[in-house]
């Protein structure tokens, strides 16, 4: 589960610039990372309040004892299913290229384990909005302020760290 927190909290840094773009051709997309920064800001939006995440962030949040004890039950009782989740998805995967490893490749396979894996991965992204949409409404008002205005300075940063990447483009 820890590899899927980073690609979280790698998705999260990206996240608030991608809400800003405008979506690219679906063709575009598959090569661009960017595009699929994109795409996914306003999911990653929401994950900004994943327990886990809220509960890293719990001094500086000021979180109560009660806040720290309802987070800390909501992200164990998501913990499970999304690892289920994605212990499914890496079995298809697996599947999946041993299929197209094979030496007649039956692309009917292929589709099979795909499908599956995507559903999988989908189930255990789910339940991590759910979670997260869950754990917004644990904090108050002021708290989820704070949490907006580091994601705001975060989009900033990333804008910044963009165009110096990419100086020649202008959005």
């Amino acid at each position: 589960m820890k590899r899927m927190s980073m690609l979280w909290l790698a998705a999260l840094a990206a996240a608030p610039l991608a809400a800003q773009q405008p979506m690219p051709p679906m063709g575009h997309m598959m090569g661009d990372p960017m595009a699929m920064q994109e795409m996914m800001g306003p999911m990653m939006q929401v994950m900004l309040y994943t327990p886990q995440h809220l509960l890293a962030r719990k001094d500086a949040l000021g979180l109560t004892p009660d806040q720290i004890g309802r987070l800390t039950t909501l992200r164990t009782a998501t913990q499970a299913a999304q690892d289920a989740a994605m212990n499914e998805a890496k079995t298809h995967m697996q599947e999946l290229e041993q299929a197209a490893n094979a030496a007649a490749p039956d692309t009917s396979a292929l589709k099979t384990h795909f499908q599956a894996a995507h559903a999988a991965m989908g189930k255990a992204h789910w339940l991590a909005l759910a979670s997260a949409v869950q754990g917004r409404a644990v904090l108050n008002d002021a708290q989820r302020t704070k949490l907006r205005a580091w994601a705001d300075s975060m989009q900033t940063w990333m804008q910044q760290h963009r165009q110096m990447m990419k100086p020649g483009e202008s959005h």
